[in-house]
């Protein structure tokens, strides 16, 4: 059974869709709540040499953008997303489009080298590739007597 990630305040973005629906505006207090904790959905899996984690960033400028730090078994993914083209407040009707930082840490399912990782970055989708470290447990043979 696949995991489903918690997301305590899922409940609110539903409350803000039913009073927009209601009011039929985009209420300010409400506007964005979910997106503003900049939040990413991962998705991780594993081959027999490595270990690949794929998210959705739209809206990166440039590599400067997101960064990416490996310890042991866990990724950050963070950074930053910027838009050029600033619009009036007075002028904005509906504002849905995440902007500002996001971080997410994932627990990956292997130890893995923070020397060999391939990061690539097309069409809103950051693909990253970590190479697993060998296994770091070892079976010890117990003598009975």
């Amino acid at each position: 059974m696949p995991l489903v990630p918690y997301e305590p305040l899922r409940h609110l973005d539903q409350i803000r869709r039913e009073m927009d629906h209601f009011f039929n505006t985009d209420l300010p207090a409400f506007r964005g709540m979910r997106q503003n904790l900049g939040n990413l959905s991962v998705d991780v899996y594993e081959t027999d040499t490595e270990v690949v984690a794929v998210c959705d960033i739209p809206g990166l400028a440039k590599k400067e953008d997101v960064e990416l730090d490996i310890e042991r078994n866990m990724l950050s993914i963070s950074g930053t997303i910027n838009r050029t083209n600033e619009i009036k407040e007075e002028h904005m009707h509906r504002q849905e489009r995440y902007v500002g930082r996001f971080h997410r840490m994932v627990t990956l399912p292997a130890n893995v080298s923070s020397d060999d990782v391939k990061a690539s970055y097309k069409n809103g989708v950051l693909e990253i590739h970590m190479k697993k470290l060998g296994d770091a447990r070892k079976r010890i043979d117990v003598e009975f007597h």
